[in-house]
This record gives C-alpha cells, sequence and structure tokens, in this order.
C-alpha cells in the first residue's frame, strides 16, 4: 500500500481524534484490498505512510482486533484476518436467516419516500460502478445495511451492523470480485427493490434469501480457487 492510496490522517481541518482518523483508514485500506486477507500488518511502514508515530497505528490495530478483522499470536506480527470457507459459510447461512427477515419487515416498514430514497440511492451506486469512482469513496452505500436498518428489528441490526458488520463486509466484498457477479448482484438488488416497492414482503424475504445463497456460493468458489492457487505456488 503506497502512500498516494492511503491519503494522508493529516489532511484536511477535521477535528476528528488522530486516531480514530488512523483507524478509519486502516478500517478502508482492509475494505479495499489494499491490505489484503492474511496480510502482515507493518506499524512502522503504515505510520510512516500515513505521517503519524506508532501510537495511533498500534491502537487502530488493538481497536481492529476487537472486530474481528486483525488476528495477533504472541510473539507473532499482526495479520488481517484470513478467509476460510467454513467461516463464509457460517456467516452466510446467518445473513440468510437474518437478513431475509429484515427484508421481510423492511417492505411492511417503510414508507414510499423511503423506497424512492432507496431507489435513487441504488442508481447512484451504479453510477458510481460505471464511472470507476468507488476507491475515491470509502464509505459508500451499502443497500444490505439500509435493508436491515429499515427493519426496525433492533436485534437484528445489533447482529448485522455490530462489530460483526465489518468482518461480514469483508467476505461480500470478496464475493463480488469477479465483474460478472458485480452485475449480477446489481440487478438482484433491483430485483429485491421492486418486490419492496410493490410491498410483497414474501417475495422480498425470498429474493433476498436467494440472493445472500447465490453470493454464498460464488464466495465459496472464490476461496477454493485461491487456496488450490495457493498450493499450486508452494
Amino acid at each position: 500500500m503506497t502512500q498516494s492510496q492511503t491519503t494522508l490522517v493529516r489532511s484536511g481541518d477535521s477535528q476528528e481524534p488522530l486516531s480514530e482518523r488512523v483507524f478509519g483508514q486502516m478500517l478502508d485500506a482492509i475494505y479495499q484490498g489494499r491490505l489484503p486477507p492474511g496480510s502482515i500488518i507493518n506499524e512502522v511502514t503504515l505510520a510512516q505512510e500515513f505521517g503519524v508515530s506508532r501510537g495511533p497505528v498500534r491502537e487502530a490495530v488493538r481497536r481492529l482486533q476487537g472486530i474481528q478483522l486483525v488476528t495477533r499470536e504472541p510473539y507473532v506480527k499482526a495479520r488481517v484476518v484470513s478467509l476460510s470457507g467454513q467461516s463464509a459459510l457460517e456467516l452466510f447461512q446467518m445473513r440468510m436467516a437474518l437478513e431475509g427477515v429484515a427484508c421481510n419487515l423492511a417492505t411492511r416498514r417503510m414508507s414510499d419516500a423511503e423506497i424512492a430514497a432507496l431507489s435513487s440511492e441504488l442508481e447512484r451506486d451504479r453510477q458510481l460502478q460505471l464511472d470507476g469512482n468507488r476507491t475515491d469513496m470509502p464509505r459508500v452505500f451499502d443497500f444490505h445495511e439500509r435493508i436491515v436498518h429499515a427493519s426496525g428489528n433492533q436485534r437484528i441490526i445489533n447482529a448485522l451492523c455490530g462489530d460483526l458488520y465489518h468482518l461480514l463486509r469483508i467476505y461480500r466484498r470478496h464475493s463480488g470480485t469477479v465483474l460478472e457477479r458485480k452485475h449480477d448482484a446489481y440487478a438482484e438488488h433491483w430485483q429485491i427493490l421492486r418486490a419492496i416497492k410493490a410491498r410483497d414482503a414474501d417475495l422480498a424475504e425470498s429474493l433476498m434469501r436467494s440472493h445472500i445463497g447465490r453470493a454464498a456460493q460464488h464466495l465459496s468458489e472464490h476461496l477454493v480457487e485461491s487456496d488450490f492457487s495457493s498450493g499450486r505456488r508452494a
């Protein structure tokens, strides 16, 4: 990861604490794959690239450990969490159940204005993808997060949008790394949204479950291919 990719945390007039800004920069780097799964976190190098001392970087690493994005064993350098097929399966099974219910509830609860806003944001997100500007906007619209929050079920929100959200997001990113899957996922989002607009809660739930199931299958195949490639190189 180069300095041009990270954007120095000292830039701008934000009053946000330095440690918080460094944490956000590292989180974005993990989300976008600039700090890829399994990679070693070199605190000295990152501190130099961010233009800060090691203290804020060390604190960010501790926080990333707390939300399961970084692992560290005694006497071993910290690493970005590695992706495993079993972990992915368990997480996506949970998503299928909880997000399916969330989508059902959201269909019943959302106002017409909220649905219209969601439609506009989904279209804007598509344009950003077509323009190739997503890397310039690390915290972009998240269709799934919006649906979960719209459900109004606080337990589902806490389960999917709390600390576990960050790990889920990494797996979701890797399930959509192939361009064809990105296009399919976008089309599936629109199918779900059309069911929500029609106030067909059962159909919206079914479509969400199917959407996540396809993403899980794609990710599983991707992880198997990655493991095979790594084995071939060894």
